[in-house]
């Protein structure tokens, strides 16, 4: 891994977690909501949550259909879960995500963000629900994985500078990207496929964060991207972990271009260290748990 690019990834993550106040309170570093999962995907919501947890989140809830998360609550006594009936998002569970987020939002100071989507199917019922959900909140909201597809091109939605230009931040990975936006950006450039991303971030009015070899993060305006790749963090779960960094820097205010780039740095680190000492046996779980080092600054000279 290139030492430059490595050292500047660890400033960037200095310059995000700086020391804590001494008369801190809880919720003064957010709390972090994760709404997703499914009868058969169980794990996506849980690796998000702790991954929020893990960087300096003070609260994570989940809220989820109850076999999901049941599951999360006895993986783990840090997270507190909210069940709701049924396999998967229905319209009926509008109004109690609409008040469970509200209600955090209140109890948390407004230092609170969302993580939407891992695991949690794309029926359509759950898509409408989606959408209806990012147009009534006014916090800001990580949108991965299947939320994605709630979104996709042909949806008017998207060309309505998405739902009034509200802090969101977009995770697609290459095909994801395809479904958002109509653009098949595989056999781009690096360079194309920059401005791709940013042409896209500004034509949705969101902020997107394009997965790959090389990570591609825009607000329309602005423009940033990490070239540090990890081949094993093709494991699954992974991007579940870094919506949750993603999340969880939302939450302490930064943008949604900031917490993108520091989340792919915080989630690239932790991954070397991870692939380190796991190598081929790399889990997304492995990688949550090298969060600390990357994080806490007693621990980057070791990078």
């Amino acid at each position: 891994m290139d030492k430059n690019k490595t050292e500047k990834m660890i400033e960037e993550i200095r310059k995000a977690y700086p020391e804590r106040k001494k008369d801190a309170r809880k919720y003064d570093y957010g709390l972090v909501i994760v709404i997703g999962g499914s009868k058969i995907y169980t794990g996506s919501p849980v690796l998000s949550a702790m991954a929020a947890l893990r960087s300096g989140a003070d609260l994570s809830h989940i809220i989820a259909p109850s076999r999901v998360a049941d599951t999360a609550a006895s993986f783990s006594p840090d997270l507190i879960t909210f069940p709701l009936k049924g396999d998967h998002l229905l319209p009926e569970h509008l109004p109690d995500l609409l008040a469970l987020t509200r209600g955090g939002e209140d109890v948390s100071r407004g230092r609170m963000a969302v993580v939407l989507g891992g695991g949690i199917g794309r029926e359509e019922e759950t898509k409408k629900t989606v959408r209806e959900y990012v147009k009534e909140v006014s916090v800001p909201v990580v949108v991965d994985a299947d939320a994605v597809y709630a979104f996709e091109k042909e949806e008017s939605l998207v060309h309505d500078r998405f739902l009034g230009e509200k802090k969101v931040l977009l995770t697609p990975h290459m095909y994801e990207f395809y479904v958002l936006t109509g653009r098949n950006v595989k056999n781009f450039s690096k360079e194309e496929r920059g401005f791709a991303v940013k042409s896209a971030a500004k034509e949705i009015g969101a902020t997107i964060l394009l997965k790959g070899e090389v990570d591609h993060i825009s607000d329309g305006e602005n423009s940033e991207e990490n070239e540090v790749g990890v081949p094993e963090l093709t494991v699954g779960g992974t991007g579940d972990v870094l919506a949750g960094i993603a999340g969880s820097l939302l939450a302490r205010g930064h943008s949604p271009l900031q917490a993108g780039k520091v989340a792919v740095a915080v989630n690239t680190l932790a991954g070397k260290l991870a692939a380190e000492e796991k190598g081929e046996s790399l889990l997304a779980t492995d990688v949550i748990e090298k969060i600390c080092q990357v994080i806490n600054k007693g621990n980057q000279n070791s990078l």
